[in-house]
């Protein structure tokens, strides 16, 4: 436990605890009645990021930045939609978009791997699975970034810049929500725009459009960002040990299932989440107060010693593996099992079609504390024989 002091660029001028060892990630994670998705004493938003949310801009209305009973009554609803059954019945769809997406980089020879691969992928799905037109997804790529990526460095032309990509998502969502209503179909935003949800005088009600739309803009956000992390970052490790990729292709169908957990572990896509303590207590040796934010650091958890040997070594076939990639508790990722889909599609898909993957130019990476991203991976890709 580390108190960060406040600092001028420090949001809301506050300082936050981080945790970095995996059995406090844990406690932490599991415990919704002590540290809040939501707020805390003396705050008037909350959420899961080092920013403050106002209350109805996501603190108790997005599912990410709710507690349970709320949570678990807004997981119930997406639940059928995200089950592994559900995404085993995708697999051949998302092998043949891979598959067309690789063919024609291979035939080039070069590409930018995380725009034109590893971002294209899970673009294509999440529109599916969301029922966005196709022709549309580049537009949900560029909103995608804009939440997350600050791409000149200062905060408040960054924050200006996601709030009007917020804006036009919202606005886009509303559009889609609002056609998906009289067109029938079994896409994850009509089964939201249907569903209903117990109140709290005993009877049902259905979502209002402020919960749809930040439905729609998480679940973009989070079936897209994530997922290209991990298929890039994933790949740039395996360039820079050559060793380990050409043991990876030697023995992909035994190696591969264990070196998707182990390049989870490594990438940890997402930074961190915020929590916010509900009152007093001690936490290895740390006095917090009630109001304080929390931050639980997963790329330090997956690399904590005291679980995984030699934390800072990649071992493909590293096992057991209890790396925190999607976190932990009642706000386990909905999308792991789609993740891990289009990871081992992708690298199967990958490993059969290229003998050789060189970097052609430096890695940009995405600048933000809440994903470990990239913006531009340009490659050489060598066909194998």
């Amino acid at each position: 436990m580390w108190w960060h002091p406040p600092t001028p660029r420090a949001p809301g001028g506050e300082g936050f605890w981080v945790v970095s060892r995996h059995a406090t990630a844990r406690r932490v994670l599991l415990d919704t009645r002590t540290f809040s998705s939501e707020s805390g004493p003396g705050r008037d938003g909350g959420g899961t990021t080092l920013v403050d949310y106002p209350r109805g801009q996501g603190p108790g209305q997005m599912i990410t930045m709710t507690d349970p009973p709320a949570h678990t009554r807004l997981r119930r609803l997406v639940n059928h939609g995200f089950t592994p059954r559900r995404f085993a019945a995708l697999e051949a769809g998302i092998r043949a978009r891979a598959a067309r997406t690789l063919d024609a980089v291979v035939a080039r020879g070069e590409c930018d791997f995380l725009v034109e691969v590893a971002a294209e992928l899970p673009l294509q799905v999440i529109a599916e699975i969301l029922g966005v037109p196709q022709d549309d997804r580049h537009k949900l790529f560029a909103w995608a970034n804009a939440f997350t990526d600050q791409e000149d460095g200062q905060n408040a032309g960054s924050l200006d810049a996601a709030r009007a990509a917020a804006m036009e998502a919202f606005g886009y969502a509303h559009a889609l929500i609002e056609r998906k209503r009289a067109e029938p179909g079994a896409d994850i935003l009509r089964v939201l725009v249907a569903a209903e949800l117990p109140d709290e005088d005993g009877g049902h009600r259905q979502l209002d459009t402020v919960e749809l739309d930040l439905f729609f803009v998480l679940l973009l956000t989070a079936g897209s960002e994530t997922t290209r992390n991990a298929i890039a970052g994933g790949l740039l490790a395996l360039i820079e040990r050559p060793d380990a990729w050409d043991r990876l292709r030697a023995d992909t169908a035994t190696l591969l299932p264990m070196a998707i957990e182990e390049l989870l572990r490594w990438t940890s896509p997402t930074a961190y989440n915020r929590r916010t303590a509900t009152e007093d207590l001690e936490l290895e040796g740390a006095r917090i107060r009630a109001g304080d934010k929390v931050s639980v650091w997963y790329a330090s958890a997956n690399r904590d010693e005291a679980v995984f040997a030699e934390p800072f070594a990649l071992d493909l076939a590293r096992q057991p593996n209890e790396h925190l990639a999607f976190g932990h508790g009642p706000h386990l990722c909905l999308g792991a099992p789609l993740a891990r889909l289009e990871m081992r599609v992708m690298f199967e898909e990958l490993l059969a079609r290229v003998a050789r993957v060189e970097l052609t130019a430096p890695v940009a990476w995405m600048r933000t504390n809440k994903f470990i991203g990239l913006r531009h991976m340009p490659v050489r890709l060598s066909r194998a024989r």
